[in-house]
């Protein structure tokens, strides 16, 4: 039986292995369910070395990269809405949050990790995500959860908050590697950021592990404390 459920909530394929593919991994390896709800195909994307391709082409490819970056982080569901993408912020965000709140109660997650409010690349869906699931989360419609975790930002360099939660990506860097090299369609985008994924040392500094916020616990927001995604007793 899982300890508890983690429930990653973001935008696009890819997002799950850009900035927590060793945070699923861990929690999966220490027995917890990990559930990722998606927003969009990503069919706005590049199709990098891949060529060209058709909107619908490239959506229906990085669905089939996203289940097998899936498969290799461990997660145990995977829910996509199909919403278009480049366009979340033009969905009304209170679809966006009923759509989020179903999702996490469907799965009783105690806990909750999605961007933060600059939506670390400043993306306008992954600020519309982060505005939906604070919203669901700190609205009282999820009673099971118990924590809200932002993506920290690694590029900011004055953070308005500091990270709670910091996993080293060596931990599971080769897991890390193949989630990225799993998105075969953003490969292109991928190479700038992380270098060509010869070792953990080829990150820059900044993205050597994952960190998160703590966002929100039981009501209060920002506690400053740092600790673990996966502690036997949340409360």
């Amino acid at each position: 039986m899982s300890k508890h459920c983690l429930a990653w909530v973001l935008a696009h394929p890819d997002d799950e292995s850009f900035g927590s593919a060793c945070a699923i991994k861990e929690a999966a390896t220490r027995g917890n369910k990990t559930v990722l709800l998606v927003a969009t195909d990503g069919e706005a994307g590049k199709t990098g070395y891949l060529g060209p391709m058709s909107k619908a082409e490239l959506a229906a490819k990085r669905r089939e990269e996203l289940k097998e970056a899936s498969r290799i982080l461990g997660l145990s569901a995977i829910t996509t809405l199909g919403y278009p993408d480049g366009k979340l912020a033009e969905i009304p965000i209170l679809e966006l949050e009923n759509q989020i709140v179903r999702f996490i109660n469907a799965h009783s997650a105690q806990v909750v990790i999605t961007f933060g409010e600059d939506g670390v690349s400043g993306h306008p869906d992954h600020i519309a995500i982060h505005q939906a699931t604070t919203k669901a989360v700190t609205g009282g419609a999820c009673p099971t959860v118990e924590k809200l975790y932002y993506y920290f930002n690694p590029f900011q360099s004055k953070p308005k908050h500091k990270p709670s939660v910091r996993i080293p990506v060596s931990t599971h860097w080769e897991t890390k590697v193949k989630a990225l090299l799993a998105h075969e369609s953003q490969l292109i985008s991928i190479d700038p950021v992380f270098g060509y994924l010869d070792s953990p040392n080829s990150f820059p500094l900044s993205l050597q592990e994952e960190a998160f916020v703590l966002a929100w616990q039981h009501g209060e927001y920002f506690p400053t404390r740092e600790e673990s995604f996966f502690t036997d007793h949340l409360r």
